[in-house]
């Protein structure tokens, strides 16, 4: 398959996106996003952009990250995975997201690192808990989903913590 085939067969997958911030995508749609997507560099304040993540051992596209840098100022990225459900509960989620806080610690020097997820979303949250990250916040019916009001986590970790826990 290819990457748009990948990209659209678990974008367009309600189970997919029943917990994350997106609808799900016919493949237009998926065509035009990975195009929007192509040219964007990572550091453009509060812009999301999107990185695919590949399969080292297959070379399929199995999902992909977003990462948005919050104002310069105040060091904060906001981070978000997606993998396709063939792919997922085999690792892959946790090496992304420590391959991301690597980069956005150790390499671009930010100060703090958030993910916001549904309080439904219990794989995710656990994978947040058992990387180190702290939760911070549940927001009440902020958001709407399938034309339900739904709750919000937000979990961060800052670079001192992701430090303390290199160190173990």
């Amino acid at each position: 398959m290819t990457d748009l085939e990948n990209f659209y067969f678990y974008r367009s997958n309600p189970n997919v996106t029943k917990h994350q911030g997106f609808d799900v995508m016919n493949m237009q749609e998926s065509s035009d996003f990975i195009n929007k997507q192509k040219d964007k560099l990572f550091g453009k304040p509060d812009e999301w952009v999107q990185y695919g993540i590949e399969n080292n051992a297959t070379k399929q596209l199995i999902g992909d990250c977003a990462i948005k840098l919050s104002k310069p100022t105040n060091g904060t990225a906001s981070i978000g995975i997606t993998i396709t459900p063939t792919e997922q509960k085999k690792g892959f989620a946790k090496e992304i997201l420590l391959g991301i806080l690597h980069f956005l610690f150790d390499i671009k020097k930010a100060h703090r690192v958030v993910e916001t997820l549904s309080e439904a979303n219990i794989a995710s949250e656990k994978l947040l808990i058992d990387t180190g990250f702290r939760k911070e916040g549940l927001f009440i019916e902020d958001f709407l989903s399938d034309n339900k009001w739904t709750n919000t986590l937000q979990y961060a970790m800052l670079k001192r913590e992701w430090l303390n826990l290199l160190k173990k």
